[in-house]
């Protein structure tokens, strides 16, 4: 007996209620997909926001440590090119002070020369032409330079003795101390001179520690002739040479 050809179509029972239920688990599946999808994007949002922050942090954080960097940059510039200035506003000031001393010291050489060539100018008697102090360094002494002058004319020299008094302070009290309490033993009478046109004088005193000086009093006394005296600061004649104003009446020797 031949065997029989499978059926081209096979007839089922249709059921409804395993339809329904798979419709219900696709549906289910499809809503747990999209819960799924709200879950990871919510966290991925809130990852975000904490990374964000910390990127936007990292980014400030690297702005502000690069000018700070330019920052300090410009304040050593700045304080290089002030080291500069203030090197060259110093060697300027050292210079003009250099000059300004040149100046005055010329001034002085002019004066003391003009007096000595006279010209056509009124001949002067003596004069205290200049004044000048200069501390002897770890003793309270000082060295004194007097420099006398006359453009009278003459046929000898003239000769004396100059003495010095300093005015100052001691214990709240204007004082003068005189020549024995300021010169050397050997020059009691006061310090000799003899010259024709110039002559300078150099001699030191010692002032008590006690003691602040505030003026100088040269007296010159010729031996023929009316003594004179000059009266000069003691910070001017510290500072600079004094040069005696030309105005000033001089004693006739």
């Amino acid at each position: 007996m031949a065997s029989r050809p499978p059926p081209r179509y096979v007839v089922r029972p249709h059921d409804a209620a395993s339809q329904r239920r798979r419709m219900l688990w696709l549906g289910l599946a499809w809503l747990g997909s999209v819960v799924l999808v709200a879950i990871v994007a919510a966290l991925a949002a809130g990852a975000w926001k904490q990374v964000a922050p910390r990127l936007s942090d990292h980014r400030a954080l690297r702005a502000a440590a690069a000018e700070n960097e330019q920052l300090k940059q410009q304040v050593a510039n700045l304080q290089r090119s002030q080291q500069v200035n203030d090197v060259a506003t110093q060697a300027l000031r050292q210079t003009l002070s250099q000059r300004d001393e040149e100046i005055s010291g010329l001034r002085a050489d002019l004066g003391f020369y003009s007096r000595l060539v006279g010209g056509d100018a009124q001949r002067e008697g003596m004069k205290v032409q200049e004044v000048s102090l200069q501390p002897v360094p770890h003793s309270p002494a000082w060295n004194l330079t007097i420099s006398l002058t006359q453009n009278v004319k003459r046929d000898d020299d003239t000769s004396g003795t100059t003495t010095v008094s300093v005015e100052g302070l001691r214990n709240n009290k204007v004082v003068q101390l005189d020549w024995s309490t300021l010169g050397d033993a050997s020059e009691k009478s006061g310090i000799p001179f003899r010259f024709r046109y110039f002559q300078q004088l150099h001699t030191t005193i010692a002032l008590p520690p006690d003691f602040r000086p505030t003026r100088l009093h040269v007296t010159v006394q010729p031996e023929n002739g009316e003594s004179l005296t000059r009266a000069v600061a003691w910070n001017d004649a510290l500072a600079t040479p004094v040069t005696i104003s030309q105005g000033e009446s001089d004693a006739q020797p």
